[in-house]
């Protein structure tokens, strides 16, 4: 374990390469379904595996797709796309080259802003994102001695977001991941499952002394599965790039691997023993040529962004950015609660029913918003019944809410109605209640009145008893002190 004076010699210096598999029904360049989980080697075709004499075809939703990442980011499109044939052979290539773009990315330039912990942002440029197809996968079976290989996933279509040299700590690399995923899941062309390979990230690390003008030597780590293993692994070379510096070791350019179990980094091979993939325009496919009128209705799709929403509810709906913050981290929870403010000018007590009991609820049940059996205007509506002193807070969240979450077809007031709830606020009714709690309770009106004024929960809990819980709070609050004043 390193010093963090020695640390502090040195900056760390981060550029991530992450894949996202699109969510189109079909591959990127045949007709084979895109489909995870399927028995292997059934989602395939003569094109797919690369036969002689099959033609591949672009597929028009996943350039639709690229293009929407690349808004979303404010990059450049490319309107003149060519692809290219990147050559290597491996077992998982069944046509022993990849089609990607190589000069010519669809996006270029762009930028991620992100927010830490601190409080503090930074803005991630983008180098570029391009398009291209996965391999296949190789299997290797504990025990076995061959290894067995599944084309199901080659050929489906991914875009590779690449950014610049940016990202200075773990941290900035774990909130920038969060904020892609954020960003593929509500613009609906990624689900973001780093558990099924359908976001990966590649990390290139380096270091160099503070102050100084060129980078030092990156290496680059592989096979990470989580973004929290994404930043162990940038913190282990983090470390050990400034061992070797301080050892006076040189800087090796290699791909390395990531062991999560140990939390440490492998070399798998060094960039000079790497192919020289002999890059060349792919012969079989046209250039794509993006027009305005097309591009104008990819941009008029655009959903909301996670930073639209965020800033809509700071700004419109008043909340702290906390809130805010919690509530666009889903895009489904952002809209369903953007929908609940279109039916209530309470957004605050709105943005609390959503991050308590909406919360809890779903939690609880293991559903997703989608599946949510509230509706927007029966939340707003029983959010009325507290605003209007017909019901408390604590009895709408533990009595009404859970009757409304069985979707029986009742509205709150109906439950509230049949379950004797609506609050007592005639004062003419409750003075008689609290009075008999005074008097029950002389001693303890005696201690109030000498200055023990704490007593006045316990009163208040008195009259709550008494009533059943159907005590307008507020009301009776001023009753028990005018009486206790008396």
């Amino acid at each position: 374990m390193l010093s963090e004076e020695l640390k502090e010699k040195y900056q760390l210096v981060v550029g991530l390469e992450v894949h996202a598999q699109l969510l189109t029904e079909s591959k990127m360049f045949a007709a084979d379904a895109n489909q995870y989980g399927q028995s292997p080697n059934t989602l395939i075709s003569a094109i797919t595996l690369g036969h002689p004499g099959t033609l591949p075809k672009v597929n028009k939703k996943a350039v639709e797709y690229a293009v929407r990442m690349g808004l979303a980011c404010d990059s450049e499109i490319t309107r003149y796309n060519i692809f290219s044939r990147k050559n290597y052979f491996y077992p998982d290539l069944p046509k022993g080259y990849q089609i990607t773009q190589d000069k010519g990315p669809i996006c270029v330039g762009g930028t991620v802003p992100v927010k830490l912990s601190d409080g503090s942002e930074r803005v991630i440029r983008l180098n570029r994102v391009h398009m291209e197809e996965d391999a296949g996968k190789s299997i290797h079976l504990a025990g076995e001695p061959d290894t067995l290989v599944d084309f199901n996933r080659a050929g489906t279509p991914l875009v590779e977001i690449v950014t610049e040299p940016d990202i200075r700590s773990s941290e900035e690399a774990y909130v920038f991941l969060s904020e892609i995923k954020k960003l593929v899941k509500y613009l609906d062309i990624c689900d973001g499952n780093m558990e099924e390979g359908s976001l990966r990230c590649d990390a290139n690390v380096s270091v160099m002394l503070k102050g100084a003008k060129e980078y030092g030597k990156k290496v680059e780590v592989k096979n990470m599965n989580s973004f929290r293993n994404v930043a162990k692994a940038i913190d282990h070379e983090h470390e050990r790039i400034i061992g070797l510096l301080e050892a006076g070791q040189e800087i090796i350019s290699e791909t390395r691997t990531f062991d999560a179990d140990s939390c440490t980094t492998a070399s798998m091979r060094t960039k000079e023993d790497l192919n020289d993939y002999r890059y060349f325009p792919e012969p079989d496919l046209s250039p794509v040529v993006i027009s305005e009128e097309w591009l104008q209705s990819v941009k008029a799709s655009m959903p909301a962004l996670p930073r639209e929403l965020f800033a809509k509810f700071v700004e419109k709906y008043g909340l702290p950015e906390y809130d805010a913050a919690f509530l666009t981290e889903s895009k489904e929870i952002a809209l369903w609660f953007d929908a609940l403010c279109s039916k209530t000018q309470n957004y605050k007590a709105a943005s609390n029913w959503m991050m308590g009991p909406v919360k809890s609820h779903l939690n609880e049940s293991g559903l997703d918003i989608a599946e949510y059996p509230v509706k927007p205007e029966a939340l707003a509506d029983l959010i009325a019944l507290v605003d209007g002193g017909k019901v408390a807070f604590s009895t709408a969240s533990k009595s009404i809410y859970p009757e409304l979450a069985n979707a029986k077809g009742e509205s709150a007031l109906e439950i509230a109605q049949r379950l004797n709830l609506i609050q007592e606020s005639d004062e003419d009714s409750l003075k008689p209640i609290v009075q008999s709690v005074l008097d029950e309770n002389a001693k303890k009106v005696a201690e109030y009145r000498s200055g023990k004024k704490g007593l006045m929960g316990m009163f208040m809990g008195e009259v709550m008893k008494k009533s059943k819980g159907k005590a307008d709070p507020k009301v009776a609050t001023r009753i028990l002190t005018e009486l206790l004043e008396n």
